[in-house]
């Protein structure tokens, strides 16, 4: 499919020169894929070995299998097919629930429905940034026992001080790292292209596997449980290829393609057949055939640098939640969490403690509960090739909605999705062996995500009932209001029209108004940007009484004083002077009754304890501290 020139935009925001955007992507795009080969190729081979010495025909087989799955789910399917839905330049699971606008669905619809799925999609991925960080590391510090099976017991230590030092570094910005991703993995492609020559130079007869024959007549004449065994853990060559999409955004469509054709690709290839080059010479290498491909003193540097380039792996995936999790509260998916900006580049722009600290003791539960990567592996695919599928799914019908074929599009996306659903069929029979951890992780999150929905609807509901129409607030200023009251007070309004609770509350025990009133609202649009020029609109509801609508793209952080200020400097608020104004902020009190229809208690309970502790509004939404005024209201759902 190919994106209509009303959705595709690729100027959004000045794009970096195309090799630097190519650098970029190799460290940011390709850090989690780009860092499979420590631990994919070998829990394949050990699965088509099933305890035994794994044989010519099971190396050829499993990295023909390995081979394929790149070049059909990461190849065809991301680069050449899912990278075209992009929500002008923007990709990831949430720009696709926008352009099926099924935020605003009504309740029963099958637009309803596919926010749930949607939601499901990108609560996976918290389950993957926790899964991500911890197998990486681990399989890189697992090389020391290469050369040193003494160090084994020290392996889990030396990974949990790595990742408690990623992630105490994340409040203080990731600037210098950011500056050093794509240098950093263009070396680590480089040597894993090195590595798979050398291995390929020694056994050339494994270049056959690059036929598609010996993955299928492997796979069939396997008992099945050992095909669904090899299957889920050949997926692990492909995990990390999700980030093609959800990264679009930062660096473009075009640079994420040459950097995966130009440089991952090759040399994601050449070491893997690499690695079954040495498996076909020396089986006994099976224990880690990734480090024993490469010379005996090249031991402890690879180990390094394989250290480093997984610490880049998992500081993209982390930068990559953060950035989900901003989305997802701009989309009313998750209550509001304080969040800070870093001094940084476009990695790690920002920083959400809650989301940072949760996200680290779920990396590190990981490592201590598993305690290897060959434990890990179980827990790893299961979570990713779920989200592949729901993307391949969303796709389509994003695709659908554009005008193509229907027909044309079920039978490619459908195809794809078939080759998904075996994978997660396949990654599902490891569910017992840790594929619940991210699982539980996702559900956790999802369940969040559409209690926090399902309550601010309601809650919203509420508020209509308690809102007066514009028509009373025009009477009550002309009529009822002894007196106004000098300079200018601005309120906050959750809803484009209608009064404000605050300034309801306000009139009723003080019986004046301001000489001008400004009812502010803060919209987010289901586009990721919307600019300079259409962020305000300014509506006369009475003199004296203006309605300011800000817009904000859901990749945007809607800050209402530099709305405002860009209002004032455009001329669309003459005589207002943002130093002077007081701001008017209405503070909730959520009260959960069995006798009012909506959620069942217990969850509206937990609603209320989302609520109370969200980031109050005025410093969400960057209002001077020293100019607020907060009145309390009761809210019953």
């Amino acid at each position: 499919m190919t994106s209509t020139p009303a959705i595709a935009s690729s100027g959004h925001h000045p794009s970096p020169l195309p090799f630097a955007a190519t650098l970029g992507a190799l460290g940011v795009v390709y850090g989690d894929i780009g860092t499979s080969p420590l631990y994919a190729l070998k829990e394949a081979a050990r699965a088509a070995a099933h305890g035994g010495a794994i044989t010519h025909d099971a190396v050829l087989g499993v990295v023909s299998l390995i081979l394929w799955a790149l070049i059909l789910i990461i190849s065809l399917k991301y680069a050449m097919l899912i990278l075209r839905a992009d929500n002008r330049g923007e990709g990831g699971i949430v720009a696709l629930l926008a352009l099926l606008s099924a935020r605003n669905a009504q309740p029963g619809t099958w637009r309803a429905q596919l926010l749930i799925v949607g939601l499901i999609g990108a609560a996976l991925l918290y389950g993957d940034g926790a899964i991500t960080p911890a197998i990486s590391v681990l399989s890189a510090i697992e090389g020391l026992k290469v050369d040193a099976p003494s160090l084994a017991p020290a392996v889990v230590p030396i990974t949990i001080v790595i990742l408690v030092g990623l992630f105490v570094m994340q409040k203080q910005g990731t600037g210098f790292i950011g500056r050093i991703f794509g240098p950093v993995m263009l070396g680590w492609f480089i040597v894993l292209a090195a590595l798979g020559l050398h291995g390929i130079v020694k056994a050339p007869a494994v270049l056959a596997a690059l036929s598609p024959f010996y993955a299928f007549d492997f796979l069939i004449h396997q008992n099945f449980h050992i095909s669904f065994a090899i299957l889920g853990a050949a997926f692990l060559a492909v995990t990390g290829g999700e980030a093609m999409y959800a990264d679009m955004g930062h660096f473009g469509r075009f640079p994420i393609r040459l950097a995966w054709f130009a440089v991952c690709l090759p040399a994601l290839v050449l070491n893997y057949f690499g690695q079954a080059a040495l498996l076909i010479t020396d089986p006994s290498a099976i224990d880690n055939p990734f480090f024993q491909l490469s010379p005996d003193w090249a031991h402890y540097p690879l180990v390094l640098l394989s250290t480093v380039a997984t610490v880049i792996a998992s500081q993209a995936i982390i930068s990559g939640v953060y950035s989900l999790t901003q989305q997802s509260i701009q989309l009313g998916f998750l209550p509001r969490m304080h969040i800070e900006h870093t001094e940084s580049d476009a990695i790690g722009q920002i920083y959400v403690p809650l989301v940072n600290w949760l996200l680290a003791a779920a990396t590190l539960g990981a490592v201590l509960t598993f305690g290897s990567s060959d434990a890990l592996a179980g827990a790893y695919g299961i979570a990713v090739s779920l989200l592949m599928a729901i993307t391949t799914l969303l796709a389509a019908l994003v695709a659908i909605q554009w005008g193509y074929l229907p027909i044309l599009v079920i039978a490619v996306n459908g195809f794809f999705f078939i080759i998904d659903a075996i994978f997660f069929a396949a990654n599902s029979t490891k569910l017992f062996e840790g594929g619940w951890f991210p699982l539980l992780l996702a559900a956790v999150v999802a369940f969040l995500m559409l209690t926090w929905r399902s309550g601010v609807k309601l809650v919203e509901k509420a508020r209509a009932k308690l809102r007066q129409p514009e028509e009373d607030l025009i009477e009550t200023a002309v009529t009822r209001c002894h007196s106004r009251l000098p300079g200018t007070a601005i309120f906050l309004a959750s809803a484009p029209k209608g009064v404000p609770l605050a300034l309801t509350q306000f009139v009723k025990h003080n019986h004046v108004l301001h000489q001008r009133v400004l009812l502010v609202t803060v919209q987010i649009e289901e586009s990721p940007r919307i600019s300079d020029e259409d962020r305000a609109e300014v509506q006369e509801i009475t003199p004296g009484i203006i309605r300011v609508i800000l817009r904000y793209g859901f990749m945007q952080y809607p800050t209402i004083y530099e709305g405002l200020k860009l209002a004032c400097r455009q001329g669309k608020l003459p005589g207002v002077r943002l130093t002077d104004v007081t701001y008017f902020i209405g503070r909730e009190t959520i009260i959960p009754r069995e006798d009012i229809p909506g959620m069942w208690v217990w969850r509206e309970g937990l609603f209320a304890f989302l609520q109370r502790n969200a980031e109050r509004t005025a410093a969400f939404f960057g209002v001077p501290t020293g100019q607020v005024v907060e009145f309390g209201t009761e809210i019953e759902i």
